[in-house]
């Protein structure tokens, strides 16, 4: 990643592929061509890291109450009081770094009695830190965080490590290299303690309109919403938010509120929408609004934002399908509520009936990709499943073969064609009634056949004969 620096483009951030071939940060990106004439490069985008930054310090919010930043690429967790809660210091580490992992991001994290020296060996330490104190006197001074010029001033002096400082009068260190430097040195040690700048909850947008005289027709009570939604829509661009849920509240003359709330599927900031969605809210309540004499005061509170930045409709249309499609979530979502509207989701799982799980439609996702079966393969799912699937009479089959005649719903089916087995195997951590702990229930062989008709099935046998004595049969889906 470069940036221009006093007329010249240097290196902010390298790779690790770059890093073993001597390239850093720091360095022209002329001397960097020089080592390495097919570096790839990016224009740094300070912004963009500050805030994917801040992200990924309200994610972890999640472990203790008091987060701070310590920018460019750096996160501090007070956890004194909270590390119980997790199993410990240890167990509390592996926790980030697991949540940290699942979201894709790599870290180095250290422990330490100050924010300092845990950003300090984090960075430049050797890692797991055994002793603090020695670990720390091992750094090299440029973890003491100064300019340029004040660590090359020491690197000069002779002075490359935190120890080499410690041994030394403060008032020398300061006569030398500046009041700066003893105070980092300080704040590393743990002899000034510094307080953290914890991350705060941004107060959720506000906005409203007061009347001297109160209002009660339904056209100037609109016209007045769709000037306060434009002020919103405002804000929220200039800050690149879009809102996710919006709170209106009426104030009657006579101290009644009306309170409505409406969600939506994407972030947005477009005033028209918001008020079509709120028009749906309101024809979907069970008594209609009462104005009363009138209403002296409209607030409207937006309690959740998501990051929404500017784009350009694409030429082919596909976006404003996918927009129509949101927007239809939306109102449906709002006139039925956000739980009647549902929508599949695809989920690890082997088992066929636990492939797949119900979202409410509102709540957005990374698109998932569904199996889907070789080009000019039949799938190897059915598109309809029984629950729970239904038991069939096998009347003709081999010991841990196929069926070649099955009764279900008092009809005779003749199978004419048949695949499998697919095996599937129970899950073994589970265990139901009836069934050892460990054994994890039964095996599945899957066939997918065809009777003499035509008509295509998903049949599976519920256990193997080693298993139980006599497994039963089960049809769990019928293709289309």
């Amino acid at each position: 990643m470069i940036a221009r620096v006093r007329g010249a483009l240097r290196l902010c951030a390298v790779d690790a592929r770059a890093g073993a071939l001597g390239i850093a940060p720091g360095m022209t990106l002329a001397d960097a061509r020089a080592l390495e004439p097919e570096l790839v490069v990016a224009e740094m985008d300070a912004g963009a890291d500050r805030h994917w930054l801040e992200r990924l310090a309200r994610h972890c919010l999640d472990w203790t109450p008091r987060v701070s930043l310590a920018a460019p690429d750096g996160i501090t967790l007070d956890i004194a009081g909270v590390d119980h809660l997790f199993g410990g210091e240890a167990g509390l580490c592996a926790q980030v770094e697991d949540g940290m992992a699942g979201i894709g991001m790599a870290l180095r994290w250290a422990a330490a009695s100050t924010p300092e020296a845990a950003q300090a060996l984090a960075r430049h330490g050797a890692l797991p830190v055994l002793d603090e104190r020695e670990a720390i006197r091992a750094l090299p001074v440029l973890a003491l965080g100064l300019d340029g010029e004040s660590t090359l001033a020491l690197n000069r002096a002779g002075l490359k490590r935190v120890g080499d400082l410690t041994v030394r009068p403060a008032a020398a260190i300061a006569a030398r290299f500046g009041v700066g430097a003893v105070s980092a040195l300080s704040r590393l040690t743990g002899e000034e303690l510094a307080p953290i700048d914890a991350l705060r909850d941004p107060e959720p947008l506000h906005f409203e309109r007061r009347f001297a005289e109160p209002i009660g027709l339904q056209a100037t009570i609109a016209a007045v919403f769709m000037e306060v939604l434009q002020e919103a829509a405002g804000v929220l661009g200039e800050r690149d938010l879009g809102g996710r849920r919006f709170v209106l509240t009426l104030h009657r003359s006579d101290g009644a509120r009306h309170r409505l709330d409406i969600e939506t599927g994407r972030p947005t900031r477009d005033p028209a929408l918001v008020l079509r969605l709120f028009d749906e809210r309101i024809a979907s309540l069970a008594d209609p609004l009462d104005p009363g004499f009138g209403y002296d005061r409209i607030s409207l509170f937006l309690p959740a934002t998501d990051p929404l930045p500017a784009s350009q409709a694409r030429l082919d249309g596909e976006e404003r399908d996918e927009v129509a499609l949101a927007e239809l979530i939306e109102r449906l979502g709002t006139r039925l509520g956000a739980g009647c509207l549902r929508r599949l989701v695809p989920r690890e799982s082997h088992l066929p009936e636990q492939a797949q799980f119900a979202l409410p439609a509102m709540e957005e996702r990374a698109p998932a990709t569904w199996p889907r079966p070789p080009e000019g393969e039949p799938p190897m799912r059915p598109l309809f499943l029984f629950d729970p699937p239904r038991r069939v009479e096998v009347l003709a089959e081999v010991p841990d073969g196929p069926p070649h005649r099955f009764r279900w719903r008092r009809k005779l089916h003749e199978v004419r064609l048949y695949e499998g087995p697919e095996r599937i195997a129970n899950e073994w951590w589970r265990h139901k009634g009836g069934e050892c702990a460990g054994q994890g229930g039964l095996t599945r062989d899957y066939y997918r056949i065809e009777d003499a008709r035509g008509r295509r099935y998903w049949i599976f046998r519920h256990g193997l004969y080693d298993e139980k004595p006599d497994p039963h049969w089960y049809l769990h889906g019928v293709f289309a």
